[in-house]
């Protein structure tokens, strides 16, 4: 009897953000999947717990803490991943940041603009620029972007949210068309208000914004982390080989109203 494989199965693969949320809920699916995982964020304390729990459960994990806005800790992201596990097979270019100051444009701290691009713009490029030689080299790769609602529509999300998503989308369907050629698959996530930590550090800053979020999507709910993941799993794994330079929204109908 043939044993069962998974989506995943022998692929090495990069997670930024992976400390909460959509990234942790991916770690855990991707590694179940067969998947060998490098975990970055910030918060060490926090990837080492959960690559000891994805040990627990049979599965391979590897921690690289750092910012995403430093192009030097990216680089070591993506070189651990190599070291541990001998390949980049993947990557789910996660990490985000959307603060919880949502005062109008001319209010805005200039603060928050910077920290916003640095993390959404400046770290999706960092992430780019180091994984991409290494799948060339490969001569294949899949990378997916997470984006959100607002890389398609101005969702009441600060100016500075809104302007980077749209820029991941932008950056995304260059990136496919330039390296397409090459087997290198680049997709973006378009992502629907989900229960992690960032939105509930907001609705508790703003308890209003409960009622907002759900208000907007078709199925009056928001996602769980694991109800993205399974989105990004589909792009990351070779089910998805004619997809590149896609917008794929899990949003809970929020676009399509």
């Amino acid at each position: 009897m043939t044993e069962a494989r998974g989506m995943l199965t022998d692929k090495a693969v990069m997670i930024t953000g992976a400390s909460s949320g959509i990234g942790a809920a991916a770690a855990r699916l991707f590694a179940a999947e067969g998947a060998a995982v490098l975990l970055m964020a910030r918060r060490e304390e926090q990837l080492r717990r959960l690559a000891e729990e994805i040990a627990d459960a049979g599965g391979r994990a590897a921690v690289c803490a750092g910012d995403v806005s430093v192009a030097e800790d990216v680089q070591r992201a993506v070189d651990a991943t190599r070291e541990h596990f001998g390949a980049l097979d993947a990557a789910f270019n996660n990490a985000g940041y959307a603060g919880e100051d949502l005062s109008p444009l001319h209010e805005l701290d200039q603060a928050v603009f910077d920290r916003t691009i640095d993390v959404n713009i400046r770290g999706t490029w960092n992430c780019l620029r180091s994984q991409v030689p290494v799948m060339l080299e490969a001569g294949k790769g899949a990378i997916v972007n997470t984006a959100s609602t607002a890389a398609m529509v101005a969702t009441g999300a600060p100016v500075p949210y809104v302007a980077s998503k749209h820029a991941v989308l932008g950056m995304t369907r260059a990136a496919a068309a330039e390296y397409a050629a090459h087997g290198i698959r680049i997709n973006t996530l378009v992502v629907g208000t989900t229960r992690t930590e960032m939105i509930g550090q907001a609705v508790e800053a703003h308890p209003e914004l409960e009622e907002v979020f759900v208000a907007r999507q078709l199925q009056k709910r928001m996602a769980e982390p694991a109800e993205i993941a399974q989105a990004a799993l589909w792009l990351c794994s070779d089910r998805a080989s004619f997809a590149t330079g896609a917008a794929l929204a899990v949003d809970g109908g929020l676009t399509a109203n």
